[in-house]
């Protein structure tokens, strides 16, 4: 009984393949072209994708500068980052005056000596249109020496 039993399931399960292949062999089968657009604003994708891209390759990079201090914004209260900030506006209003005091009214850098708090500048006129310009720390005496032309 038992082996009639499994023939006629054999039977059956051959019968339902056939059924079935002939049944996908009658399907019509449509596809289109496929086409390919970059997501990378680097490549030719949309810019808006730029910062998405960014902000997830920033939350899965693992690697770290070993040059970096590790949290060092993390570990900064909200009062030192201002303070930081409030210093960086006031150096560069004090580098705007000093520059504003060393360029005349056509551009132009004007030779001469400046004395700040911390810096010694000195602008000498070095011949063929070149301006050397100077400045010395007052504090460790180093200096740094570079030319422009005008």
């Amino acid at each position: 009984m038992r082996l009639v039993h499994t023939v006629k399931r054999s039977k059956l399960a051959r019968g339902l393949s056939l059924a079935l292949a002939s049944c996908l062999a009658t399907v019509s089968v449509q596809a289109t072209e496929l086409v390919y657009f970059p997501l990378n604003p680097s490549f030719g994708g949309s810019p808006l994708n730029g910062q998405v891209l960014l902000n997830s390759a920033l939350a899965t990079n693992k690697h770290k500068d070993p040059n970096i201090d590790d949290g060092r914004l993390e570990d900064q209260t909200p009062l030192d980052i201002f303070n930081e900030t409030l210093e960086r506006a006031v150096l560069s209003q004090l580098a705007g005056a000093a520059t504003s005091r060393i360029i005349g009214q056509d551009g132009r850098l004007v030779p001469g000596n400046l004395e700040t708090e911390n810096f010694y500048i000195n602008i000498v006129s070095a011949g063929g249109g070149r301006i050397s310009i100077t400045t010395t720390d007052k504090l460790t005496g180093n200096t740094n020496t570079f030319e422009v032309q005008q």
